[in-house]
């Protein structure tokens, strides 16, 4: 009997690894984390009672160098690269000058597998066409394999008109599009976009208006989920969605964001993904740590120099080290962190440059290894006099950085 049961077991896992992942991210535009909690959404709570949801932030570190504005392409950037706008340099909407040498998921998903799918399903092109970068020369020609974009400038089908009732039926087309893509062509990665929130926030505020555009979106996540559990159903594939939003709103009004009031930078994250890590629950996610976890669970293996810029801290696996803090005092730096599974050694690395911004190296020295579980470590940099240092920490199961800007 005992034979048997562990015959089973080996069978299971080896069932279980046999899944092939697939992942599938949803920005739901402009909604704060009190509207979600307050409304009764049985579409979002089915995902709920299936995984997970969890409060996160965007906005950046609050007064420090990588402050962020809460606006929406910025919050997009945010979570394609995992960086906040120091880095990604989307500062706005008009998206002029996106710093490709921080990559996005899919260009890094793309460098390991070059013969799985990619999608991006949008009410906004520029996602695609800009942010993603789209067979552009800056992203190597990365190609997007399927895609449902721009009837925004469709004015036929979707005659604009002044409630914005046409962006509600646009996020209805769009929905559309990816449930029978996800259905029918299973992309390996997907990006679906849906504006119609944002409209409404922007012009009414805290209304029944905005509640009912949330309530819709609930309608489509139940869509979007089904088409997912069918293909769970049908296929060896294990599906991980994640579904968020770029930024809160305004406490005044509810028409506002952009800046770094509470409600602004307080947005939300739901999963069909039970078993969030202690970071998940005991830390301060963000918007940044979502490109960590899709290239985690879809088993991307992102290089050195990429993990070394990356500000989020994957919300599944095993993780040792976050919320890394620094002050320099008279030649040292005082470096502390959060140790998340206090076991083993980290290793701290530290440059006074900054050439990746350049698509450049950035050569580090390890100035000193410390126990994870004492969450501090004092660094001595006399031989290195700058007014800006880049400290890395590389731990068992994370790496983790952090800038310091002396004045």
């Amino acid at each position: 009997m005992k034979k048997l049961l562990i015959y089973i077991f080996l069978l299971i896992g080896i069932q279980a690894s046999a899944q092939t992942p697939k992942a599938v991210f949803v920005i739901a535009d402009g909604i704060p984390a009190d509207v979600i909690e307050r409304l009764k959404l049985p579409g979002m709570q089915a995902i709920i009672n299936d995984g997970a949801y969890i409060r996160m932030h965007v906005g950046g570190d609050k007064g420090t160098y990588n402050q962020t504005p809460t606006i929406s392409a910025v919050g997009y950037n945010s979570l394609l690269t995992g960086t906040w706008v120091n880095k990604h340099n989307v500062p706005d909407n008009d998206i002029k000058d996106p710093n490709y040498n921080y990559p996005t998921i899919f260009r890094l998903f793309k460098d390991q597998y070059p013969n799985k799918k990619i999608a991006v399903f949008s009410s906004w092109q520029d996602n695609r066409t800009k942010l993603v970068g789209d067979n552009l020369p800056q992203t190597r020609n990365l190609k997007v394999d399927y895609y449902a974009d721009g009837f925004e400038l469709d004015t036929v089908n979707f005659k604009h008109d002044k409630k914005r009732d046409f962006m509600h039926r646009i996020d209805e087309q769009v929905v559309d599009k990816a449930s029978d893509a996800i259905k029918t062509k299973a992309p390996d990665l997907s990006w679906v976009y849906l504006e119609y929130t944002d409209d409404m926030g922007h012009m009414h505020g805290d209304s029944p208006e905005m509640e009912t555009a949330v309530k819709y979106l609930d309608a489509q996540l139940t869509k979007l989920y089904n088409a997912i559990k069918y293909r769970e159903a049908h296929t060896k594939e294990k599906w991980l969605l994640v579904v968020t939003t770029d930024h809160g709103r305004d406490e005044q009004t509810g028409r506002n964001h952009g800046g770094q009031s509470e409600r602004q930078r307080d947005t939300w994250m739901i999963t069909n993904y039970k078993n969030l890590n202690n970071y998940a629950r005991l830390g301060n996610p963000a918007i940044v740590d979502i490109m960590p976890t899709l290239a985690n669970y879809l088993k991307v293996n992102i290089p050195e120099n990429v993990t070394r810029e990356v500000d989020g801290t994957s919300l599944i696996g095993p993780v040792s080290v976050a919320d890394v803090k620094l002050n320099y005092i008279q030649g040292t730096i005082s470096v502390s962190w959060k140790p998340f599974k206090p076991e083993g050694k980290v290793k701290i690395y530290v440059t006074t440059t900054n050439n990746v911004k350049t698509s450049g190296t950035d050569e580090y020295k390890l100035l000193q290894e410390a126990d994870v579980k004492d969450g501090h470590a004092l660094i001595n940099v006399k031989d290195m006099p700058s007014k800006f240092y880049k400290v890395v920490l590389q731990a068992p199961y994370n790496t983790a950085n952090r800038w310091l800007v002396i004045p």
